[in-house]
């Protein structure tokens, strides 16, 4: 039996699986859904969202696309993993994934696969009055060839709005390929870097996910003392914070304990380091951007 079955949990209450039904939204991570929301909805074309590794940008990602499901207007497609060599590839991807119907030339000219997207941006955002929007997350890993596609995308408009609107969710090294392209940069419609979460953010994520997992009992799992080790040792990066809380109700099962104090968390964290499989790079990210 599962240990989270044992402690009277439904599911897995710190699974690393980027579910938006326990996804735990900070200030930051709820400001963020709002405003590209707004930005989608006002059609203004190209949001950016920054975040070191394990801040929460896939998760954020799935909780977009959760919004957008229940929404009749909304035409989305996500890019996972947007490793293009060059524009042929993307734009036949994108071709692929919004069904557009480009040609039976094999291969097919990018020429007529810039006119199809151009044609189907047109058909659904002007004429059907839909919004046709694609994320793509770990954007970091676009090239230059591939933010010059997302550049030209850009350029499909109305008098009033943009035929396309793009999220892009990446690691910070992206803002450095971003700022060397003006006039990519300078359509940035919002941008925003999500930072880990404070102590008392921590706290309310882990008892978040234990009510998500159908935990009910009255007793506390985790002591004050054992959120303030754990919000340490992590420094409020979520994925890490998730990771750390898995293996203290493992152990808390293992050692027929009752309660996650922070004797256990440090146990926890002692093995981890004299392992040698701690992150020794964890560092706070700025607030600017």
């Amino acid at each position: 039996m599962s240990y989270f079955k044992v402690l009277g949990f439904e599911k897995e209450p710190f699974s690393t699986s980027p579910d938006p039904d326990f996804f735990y939204l900070s200030k930051e991570h709820e400001a963020a859904l709002a405003n590209i929301l707004i930005e989608l909805r006002l059609k203004r074309g190209l949001s950016v969202i920054l975040g070191d590794v394990g801040t929460g940008k896939t998760t954020l990602s799935r909780k977009l696309i959760q919004e957008l499901k229940d929404r009749p207007d909304f035409i989305f497609h996500i890019i996972l993993d947007p490793s293009f060599e060059s524009e042929e590839p993307f734009l036949t991807s994108l071709a692929k994934n919004f069904e557009i119907n480009i040609s039976n030339d094999t291969p097919v000219e990018i020429v007529a696969l810039r006119e199809g997207l151009e044609r189907f941006l047109f058909q659904k955002g002007v004429t059907e009055n839909k919004t046709v929007t694609l994320i793509i997350d770990e954007a970091q890993k676009l090239n230059e060839s591939s933010l010059e596609v997302l550049r030209v995308l850009l350029n499909y408009e109305t008098n009033e709005f943009k035929l396309i609107q793009l999220v892009l969710l990446g690691q910070l090294e992206l803002h450095a390929k971003i700022t060397d392209i003006a006039n990519f940069f300078d359509r940035i419609s919002f941008k925003y870097t999500l930072n880990p979460l404070d102590i008392e953010e921590t706290r309310e994520m882990i008892e978040f996910r234990l009510k998500q997992a159908g935990y009910s009992a009255n007793m506390h799992l985790f002591l004050d003392e054992a959120i303030r080790e754990v919000h340490e040792y992590t420094r409020g990066y979520p994925r890490r914070i998730t990771m750390l809380c898995h293996r203290a109700l493992k152990a808390l099962v293992l050692k027929n304990k009752f309660v996650i104090d922070a004797v256990l968390i440090q146990e926890i964290i002692n093995e981890e380091i004299a392992s040698g499989w701690h992150r020794k790079d964890l560092s706070l990210q700025k607030n600017s951007f």
